[in-house]
């Protein structure tokens, strides 16, 4: 009966367990590649190494690619382009024309002109990837002295520098809210919420406007706000819904918030801006919940 009674307690906290939803926020500044030249296996790893000027979706990367046959390390060097990827292999001059390309590459104007200037310093290799179409792996072409072959990366997204967020989930899911909202990160879990229409997870979240500084809102404090993400009973995402707080972009600022006594429910009030009538919206905690009223 004690034995019985003990792997009881074992199963049910193994299952409170599995219920528990976390999140863990995770900024890689270096992925790994599969891909293809012509049909011959490659892979590729490159490092996000600094930004140009202004803009963190237009930075430095360094790495290198083998053929996965032999897995000779062929070193090379380069920018990632708002999803556009130019790497260069300089042979035993690698080091020395590294730093002359990122002595002639200094502003978004030169960030344009990355293959040409790369080109002078006369490169043994080349790759050139152009930003994906929608659902479709990553196209390039690989240039050897003369010749140009096909080439391609076995993934949708070539981005180098990513904030993860990652939701661990019941039922051994887990989703990335860099995948399913956007990719500025800044998330923090509040609380979460079950019933009949299934699972609800309520964010707050901090973030960047915009990844270009130099850009509009680049120079702002950023978006502030909570998120609600809806789930299935059974831990499947379908959608989100997104109440800021403050925010650059859609003009919110002078925000004026109350909260109950127990601090589980807190109500903002969004003054009228020059595109959207005021508003407010209840953020109830326990419930993992936000309702939006006039």
């Amino acid at each position: 009966m004690k034995k019985t009674f003990t792997l009881f307690l074992l199963s049910f906290f193994t299952l409170c367990l599995s219920q528990k939803v976390e999140l863990k926020s995770v900024t890689d500044s270096s992925q790994v590649f599969k891909g293809e030249i012509t049909g011959i296996p490659i892979t590729l790893q490159l490092n996000y190494t600094g930004i140009v000027d202004c803009n963190q979706y237009q930075h430095f990367v360094e790495g290198w690619y083998y053929y996965d046959k032999y897995q000779k390390k062929i070193p090379l060097t380069g920018v990632y382009d708002e999803g556009d990827l130019f790497l260069y292999h300089f042979g035993n001059k690698q080091k020395l024309q590294t730093a002359a390309l990122k002595e002639k590459i200094t502003s978004p104007r030169s960030v344009e002109k990355t293959d040409s200037i790369a080109q002078k310093l006369r490169p043994v290799e080349s790759f050139i990837f152009k930003r994906p179409v929608s659902g479709h792996d990553i196209s390039g072409t690989f240039i050897l002295g003369n010749k140009s072959q096909q080439a391609k990366l076995y993934t949708k997204n070539g981005m180098i520098y990513r904030y993860n967020n990652y939701l661990f989930l019941p039922n051994n899911k887990k989703i990335n809210t860099f995948d399913i909202i956007n990719r500025a990160g800044g998330n923090t879990l509040v609380s979460t919420a079950s019933d009949g229409s299934g699972n609800r997870v309520l964010l707050y979240f901090e973030q960047v406007s915009n990844f270009n500084y130099c850009g509009m809102c680049g120079a702002s404090d950023g978006e502030k706000g909570y998120r609600v993400l809806y789930f299935t009973k059974d831990w499947n995402y379908k959608n989100y819904e997104q109440f800021l707080t403050e925010s650059c972009r859609e003009n919110i600022y002078d925000v004026t918030s109350t909260q109950s006594k127990d601090a589980k429910t807190l109500k903002f009030s969004i003054k009228k801006t020059s595109t959207s009538p005021g508003y407010t919206f209840t953020v109830d905690i326990k419930n993992a919940s936000i309702i939006k009223s006039k």
